[in-house]
């Protein structure tokens, strides 16, 4: 695997957080894409997978969705980041804008 990679990387289980990006092939509505993604980002995106009970690939494709509804529709790497840091960030109701 690359070096950085979440499964055989040197640092850790999650490999380092700044090892450069790893293309692998998703299905998405049965197409084959390929994103990249940092490792610690497939890390997170496994993990959210696994509280979701959906497949990676299957929550990609809701991620993606998701992305296509907004107003300028960001590449879907971009998405998958910003998508992560949104749900690992705690709800405040107190906040205002």
């Amino acid at each position: 695997m690359n070096k950085g990679d979440p499964v055989d990387g040197p640092d850790g289980p999650m490999g380092s957080p700044f090892a450069p990006p790893v293309k692998r092939s998703v299905t998405i509505a049965g197409h084959q894409t390929a994103i990249s993604l940092e490792p610690i980002f497939w890390d997170a995106l496994r993990l959210a997978a696994q509280r979701t009970q959906l497949p990676i690939n299957a929550l990609i494709a809701q991620i993606d969705v998701m992305r296509m509804a907004a107003a300028d529709p960001p590449n879907l790497a971009s998405a998958i980041r910003c998508w992560l840091f949104a749900a690992a960030r705690p709800i405040d109701n107190n906040h205002s804008q």
